[in-house]
């Protein structure tokens, strides 16, 4: 009698217990969904109003480039990479492709039959797809959140490129890496380049720890995840500008890979470069540094 009646009330408290958790795992998660809205609609802004106060080179010269030039705005690694690739009549996709110069440069010079590029700025995917037109190349670009990307792109690509700078915009890398999966078709290559996660433990000119005389000590911990900014996107603009605020993420290369792995990409291969492909830390090239 007395075992039957404490466990009654033993499933008595577990019930409640597991009430109150389950309450507090659903407001959790729905702060969660608020913030994610929330941040995305934050870069999304930040991005197009950098493209608004953009400087009048950037992009200026992407038609001549292209027509001219084999592989252009492709780091040299990147490039040689892709030389190497059967890019003939395949269908490539882009993830975070900006001002799609890079997408409409690959389709071009490595004669592919369709580029597909995905961007969240309008402003920035319609730019992109008035230079397909202009340059009559068979890439479309798409403004969408990489997250909300459709069915339509189920098992579309032959290959997947991803360049330095996509990868920060995303909380998720395994979500990221789920959604690139699915538009992948069977067999699909996917070649990333990226810059390396030791360089965010690093400080950059307009940091508060920045040192010129020391550009190499260590300030910040290579697992700090997310960082808030407000300082706009130079790259573009060739100014400094108090901007709209943006959230970026910082990722291990255990995330980066693991994401990767978890969704069924088979990764054949991986290179490290003694320089800096994001123009932030040049002083560091060829220095022993990743």
């Amino acid at each position: 009698m007395f075992s039957e009646k404490r466990s009654k009330i033993y499933n008595y408290f577990t019930t409640f217990e597991g009430y109150h958790i389950v309450a507090f795992f659903i407001g959790f998660m729905k702060e969660r969904e608020i913030f994610m809205e929330k941040y995305i609609e934050g870069n999304k802004a930040a991005w197009e109003e950098a493209f608004d106060k953009r400087d009048a080179s950037w992009g200026a010269d992407i038609t001549e480039r292209i027509q001219k030039e084999d592989y252009p705005f492709f780091e040299k690694e990147m490039a040689d990479a892709l030389k190497n690739m059967d890019t003939k009549g395949k269908t490539i996709g882009q993830f975070c492709c900006n001002n799609g110069r890079e997408l409409l440069s690959l389709v071009k010079s490595g004669n592919a039959s369709k580029g597909v590029g995905f961007d969240i700025a309008e402003n920035q995917v319609a730019f992109a797809n008035e230079k397909a037109k202009e340059l009559n190349l068979p890439c479309i670009f798409e403004a969408v959140n990489v997250y909300d990307i459709d069915d339509r792109f189920r098992e579309q690509f032959d290959i997947v490129i991803i360049t330095i700078g996509a990868l920060c915009w995303f909380e998720n890398l395994n979500r990221f890496f789920e959604i690139v999966a699915k538009c992948m078709k069977p067999g699909a290559v996917i070649v990333l380049n990226e810059q390396h996660p030791c360089t965010n433990m690093l400080a950059t000119e307009g940091d508060a720890e920045f040192d010129p005389e020391h550009k190499m000590e260590c300030h910040f911990s290579y697992f700090e995840h997310e960082w808030t900014g407000n300082g706009g996107m130079y790259y573009m603009t060739l100014k400094n500008y108090h901007s709209k605020t943006f959230i970026d993420f910082t990722h291990s290369l255990s995330e980066i890979i693991t994401g990767m792995c978890n969704n069924g990409i088979v990764i054949t291969g991986l290179k490290e470069f003694d320089l800096d492909i994001s123009g932030g830390f040049s002083s560091i090239d060829h220095r022993g540094y990743p």
